[in-house]
């Protein structure tokens, strides 16, 4: 058996089917772990999750930011925004049971055979990989039962910018959800920068790439992510990047 994990898919179906091809991927044997964003800004954002969804469990898939915005457009009653290109699963007769499915994806999952933890984005550096499960599993249960267009109308914001223990309600559930479909730098005494999108480098001083926080409690863990775009495809000590931007005309990694 085979595990491979798939960066930022983005509705790039004939990406996916060529790249599964190319590694030889058999579904009866082989697995296959998704860092997030299955959806939006590429043309095909109902047959990649009718693709996943039909794999079952022979296939993981964490929650990102784009995911997650679809599933804010659904049950908030909003039109897309401009660049977005997910109305084919919104006006899909499955509709229904391809959102339900997809909000009972996780934010994070430890891939034992693999001896990954997956995520979309970041961990901010007080979080350890136990507490970093911890917290998704809080916005997972808001997710699989909760109200969602209570969830969805206070997921948008950047504060708080610093994890405390302490934290509690939205504002909880806001930091958590971020770090994990949203973070890519943070400063050295822990808050998190979300707006800045560049490649290392492009960012203002006061920040780093959240992997080179000093003291990060993850450090030591094997981690997959995605969301980066600019960052590319790479590995950074302990951690895997994967979005090298296919739907931007790069390739699916």
């Amino acid at each position: 058996m085979a595990v491979y994990a798939v960066g930022d898919v983005q509705g790039c179906y004939a990406a996916l089917m060529a790249l599964l091809e190319r590694v030889s991927f058999d579904a009866a044997r082989d697995r296959l772990l998704f860092a997030g964003d299955l959806v939006n800004r590429g043309p095909h954002s109902l047959q990649v999750l009718e693709f996943v969804m039909g794999l079952g469990e022979r296939a993981v898939a964490v929650l990102g930011n784009h995911d997650l915005h679809l599933l804010a457009v659904a049950h908030r009653g909003e039109l897309p925004r401009r660049g977005d290109s997910f109305d084919d699963v919104l006006d899909s007769p499955r509709r229904g049971e391809l959102l339900d499915w997809l909000r009972y994806r996780p934010l994070l999952h430890y891939a034992a055979a693999a001896g990954v933890t997956v995520i979309h984005a970041g961990l901010p550096p007080q979080w350890d990989v136990a507490t970093a499960a911890a917290c998704a599993a809080e916005v997972e249960a808001v997710l699989r039962g909760g109200d969602l267009r209570a969830f969805f109308t206070h997921m948008y914001g950047d504060e708080p910018r610093r994890w405390n223990p302490a934290l509690s309600g939205w504002e909880r559930l806001r930091f958590i959800t971020h770090c994990l479909t949203r973070l890519r730098f943070c400063d050295a005494a822990g808050a998190v920068e979300l707006e800045e999108k560049g490649p290392p480098g492009s960012q203002p001083r006061d920040c780093i790439p959240w992997f080179e926080a000093p003291g990060r409690r993850s450090a030591g863990h094997t981690l997959v992510c995605g969301h980066w775009s600019t960052l590319g495809a790479g590995t950074f000590g302990d951690v895997y990047a994967l979005d090298s931007g296919c739907v931007w005309g790069g390739r699916l990694t």
